[in-house]
């Protein structure tokens, strides 16, 4: 049976800017470098058989480092698991595109991909990977929209219930 670990990339200086980045192709900082050597370490602790990333270079360069930290071999590239298109947003943050288009900029047409089509082409790639790959251990480095999207999607009823104890319960709201 295929095992599949997933993995975010590293941050990045958009991350901590709170910059949308979507199909952006920003490059991992230090201290993303750093998380991936860390967790290569973690990881090379497991055999794993294959690495598969996004195109983009924050996701491949994460994935690169921890391949060759941890001693995967084979390492694919799949442009299917890149991060959601942010459409307009890319590249802003939350301030700025408030500022654009006030508080109800969700209700606009900003370009932005489906929530729906994006978890749906990350479904698709993990069962292609299922059923191609079904006695390895497989590592995806992929992005946090279509890591969470394609999780919610798959299993709706543990999104459900985290959503419901994290709201529900004051002590987790700041989270």
């Amino acid at each position: 049976m295929a095992k599949i670990g997933l993995i975010r990339h590293g941050i990045t200086e958009w991350n901590i800017a709170g910059r949308a980045q979507g199909l952006s192709d920003i490059p991992l900082n230090g201290e993303g470098r750093e998380q991936a050597l860390r967790l290569a370490g973690r990881l090379s602790k497991e055999p794993w058989d294959l690495m598969i990333s996004s195109h983009l270079c924050r996701a491949r360069e994460t994935a690169e480092i921890i391949a060759a930290a941890s001693g995967i071999e084979e390492h694919l590239i799949d442009e299917r698991i890149c991060e959601m298109d942010c459409g307009q947003l890319e590249g802003l943050n939350e301030a700025e595109w408030l500022g654009r288009w006030g508080p109800d900029w969700r209700s606009l047409e900003l370009g932005m991909e489906k929530a729906e089509d994006v978890s749906r082409r990350g479904k698709l790639v993990l069962e292609e990977l299922y059923t191609r790959y079904g006695d390895k251990k497989i590592l995806v480095v992929s992005h946090g929209a279509l890591i969470g999207l394609t999780l919610q999607h798959l299993l709706p009823q543990v999104h459900h219930y985290l959503h419901k104890e994290c709201f529900a319960n004051p002590a987790h709201q700041n989270q």
